[in-house]
């Protein structure tokens, strides 16, 4: 099915109905803040029923609800980061955890932001050669392969706390594949963590901690967006709908993941995210998928 434009803008899930909007909102919760990207699966769900691609705005726009669950289920971690820091500054003590945990995330955050901006014009277009199916199943592929080689080759003895601003650069490098769909920003985040040898829910709660602001600019940008293509009274409707359906789904998302990579191995998403872009390659190659 065609995509639905306004200024240029793919806003596709405006001719979505709610039940589907609601079903994509869950989908969307859960695969933004797993290593399974969900960029993916908001292409892939809607293929595979026959639905319109919701597109990259919905994607964008819902990013929020990650940041709400991830918000909510680090409180703790937030508020000791936030005001740890501020009361770094004000007494110079530059040493203080808090304040170098800061730095990292904001020293992370820069790459993708740079990568964003320059390359907005090609993520956001109707009809995105970025998110076609054959280059979404290459990259679940890549990624697949990459996360298998960080859990045979890391070594799971750091913790967030021995993290360097060297360390924080290159996760936020790797953060910038996100913005190929298919990636996953916690996916290559995670992965390079693991590379760094984190613990597995070390590595998981750096890469939630560490998307906070890229999460919050480009969900934030894209309602701006949004705001000024003046788009029809009902896609806000559908969207704020789909933003509280992902919230809860994305909240159950991070509780599910953190608990599980403190018993067991990353390799359960390994395997998923190679049968899922092999899956994808030969239903494009032979005319299943379009």
């Amino acid at each position: 099915m065609t995509n639905v434009c306004t200024s240029g803008l793919d806003i596709g899930f405006a001719s979505l109905d709610y039940l589907q909007i609601g079903i994509l909102g869950i989908i969307q919760g859960i695969t933004e803040l797993l290593p399974i990207s969900s960029t993916a699966h908001m292409r892939i769900v809607p293929a595979l029923l026959g639905w319109p691609d919701p597109g990259s705005a919905f994607s964008a726009a819902m990013q929020l609800a990650a940041l709400a669950a991830v918000v909510s289920y680090f409180w703790r971690d937030v508020r000791e980061v936030v005001t740890g820091s501020i009361g770094a500054v004000r007494q110079r003590d530059y040493s203080n955890q808090s304040f170098k945990l800061a730095v990292a995330i904001v020293l992370a955050t820069i790459p993708i932001g740079i990568a964003g901006l320059a390359l907005s014009s090609l993520l956001n277009t109707c009809n995105s050669p970025l998110r076609g199916l054959m280059v979404i199943g290459i990259s679940c592929v890549v990624m697949a392969v990459l996360l298998a080689a960080a859990e045979l080759s890391c070594r799971h003895q750091r913790v967030v706390g021995q993290m360097r601003l060297r360390d924080a650069l290159i996760v936020g490098i790797a953060q910038i594949g996100a913005l190929i769909p298919g990636v996953s920003r916690s996916g290559s985040t995670l992965t390079a963590a693991l590379f760094l040898n984190f613990k597995r829910e070390e590595a998981a709660r750096f890469s939630f901690l560490l998307g906070l602001p890229a999460i919050a600019l480009a969900g934030l940008k894209e309602l701006w967006v949004l705001y000024h293509a003046q788009i029809p009274a009902e896609a806000w409707s559908h969207l704020i709908f789909g933003l509280v359906i992902a919230s809860v789904s994305a909240f159950c998302a991070i509780w599910g993941l953190m608990k599980f990579l403190e018993r067991f191995s990353t390799w359960p998403f390994v395997i998923y995210r190679a049968v899922l872009g092999v899956f994808l390659i030969v239903a494009v190659s032979t005319g299943l998928l379009s």
